[in-house]
């Protein structure tokens, strides 16, 4: 997965917090997880077409999934990461 943020803004950081705090509970040692600031690294936040940050960017395992914002719905990651709500 790959995050995209825009430096350390408190959205920023809230969505750090937000996905590595989910993936540790959900899916401890079974995730990749690159933080990407697109102030420091424009041209991969181009590339994958980023329009808005925070964006989340799940490549593996398919369908390629896209999740806008700062990851506090949990049960909206959840289903957008395709994992069942407990």
């Amino acid at each position: 997965m790959r995050l995209y943020v825009a430096g350390l803004t408190p959205r920023s950081m809230r969505a750090i917090s937000n996905i590595k705090e989910i993936c540790e509970a959900r899916l401890k040692g079974r995730y990749s997880l690159r933080v990407i600031d697109i102030y420091q690294q424009p041209a991969l936040a181009k590339g994958e077409q980023i329009v808005a940050v925070p964006t989340l960017i799940k490549h593996l395992p398919p369908p390629l999934r896209r999740i806008i914002g700062d990851l506090s719905d949990r049960e909206r990651v959840l289903i957008g990461l395709d994992i069942r709500p407990a």
